[in-house]
């Protein structure tokens, strides 16, 4: 079945809620979200850091068709394998402000699994800005790439 990630952006709050179910199990889909090898497939960017734990830092680097370099970092504040991760989430040399996300992992069935994001931004101007520059085609796109290569590991 084809899945769609879901983003709930309500008019003035600077909040969104990401929604997405997977044909995965649940140790799988939070693996993508763990593991250095498998975020870097499908997210398509280089792992320089990623530490799994509370007070961990990660930190990932994008090279554009034009050679330019793009770097992302943040702090890891909790860390529940296949439950939950709560992290903040940092475009550097960008104007664009620190947001605090809370991803939740929960199992529907034995081969099925939802990813729940909670992101929060600085304000609903800055939420209203991510959105403008095509952050829902990109977050589908990454799902649905997140779906094919951790379904070929199953």
């Amino acid at each position: 079945m084809e899945r769609k990630t879901k983003i709930d952006a309500v008019d003035g709050r600077q909040e969104l809620v990401i929604t997405r179910e997977f044909d995965l199990p649940l140790e799988l889909l939070f693996k993508a979200y763990a593991e250095p090898e498998i975020v870097e497939q499908w997210m398509g960017t280089k792992v320089l850091k990623l530490e799994n734990k509370q007070h961990g830092g990660w930190q990932f680097e994008t090279t554009d068709p034009k050679g330019n370099k793009y770097g992302f970092n943040g702090v890891i504040h909790e860390f529940s394998p296949n439950r939950k991760i709560t992290r903040t989430f940092e475009m550097e040399n960008t104007p664009f402000g620190v947001q605090l996300e809370f991803l939740e992992f929960e199992g529907l069935t034995e081969g099925t699994s939802k990813l729940n994001m909670h992101v929060i931004y600085r304000s609903a101007a800055a939420r209203d800005q991510m959105l403008q520059m095509g952050m829902t085609q990109g977050v589908n796109m990454a799902h649905d790439r997140l779906q094919r290569i951790v379904e070929a590991l199953k």
